[in-house]
């Protein structure tokens, strides 16, 4: 089986999340600066078998795209064009941080771990890579019980 990408994509970093192989767990990947985003995602791409991108949907609280989406459509058609057998599919990131900041504060992390905005990143693209894979196990056992 081929592992699902998971992407929040940020102005400066961006954090990357991955499943294992089973698509059983999500994993932190790596947060990379946005510029060389791109680059590690083909490189990844290159030495695993990934078979689903996700990428992070940007919207205020308010339901209307945030100021990053006009970041994130061009990044991902670069994707869809550079990977055209890989579907790609949007995740409403909503409220990602402040999950990623409680998971921290859960785990016992110190006030200056928490502050690590690159770890913030890392984990917010593992949640977001969890809340797909919840609502996918969601829509197959909708499926089985049709």
């Amino acid at each position: 089986m081929s592992r699902i990408l998971s992407i929040d994509y940020g102005q400066k970093r961006t954090g990357l999340a991955v499943t294992d192989p089973m698509r059983i767990i999500a994993n932190g990947l790596a947060t990379v600066p946005t510029a060389t985003v791109f680059d590690f995602v083909m490189q990844y791409v290159r030495q695993e078998s990934v078979g689903l991108i996700i990428i992070g949907l940007p919207k205020q609280a308010s339901g209307e795209y945030s100021e990053n989406m006009k970041r994130i459509v061009p990044f991902v058609n670069r994707l869809r064009k550079q990977l055209p057998d890989v579907p790609i599919e949007y995740v409403d990131e909503r409220f990602t941080s402040v999950l990623a900041h409680r998971a921290m504060m859960d785990a016992g992390l110190k006030k200056k771990d928490r502050q690590n905005k690159a770890l913030v990143d890392e984990i917010s693209a593992c949640i977001i890579l969890q809340t797909y894979m919840e609502s996918a196990a969601f829509r197959e056992n909708t499926k089985l019980s049709d």
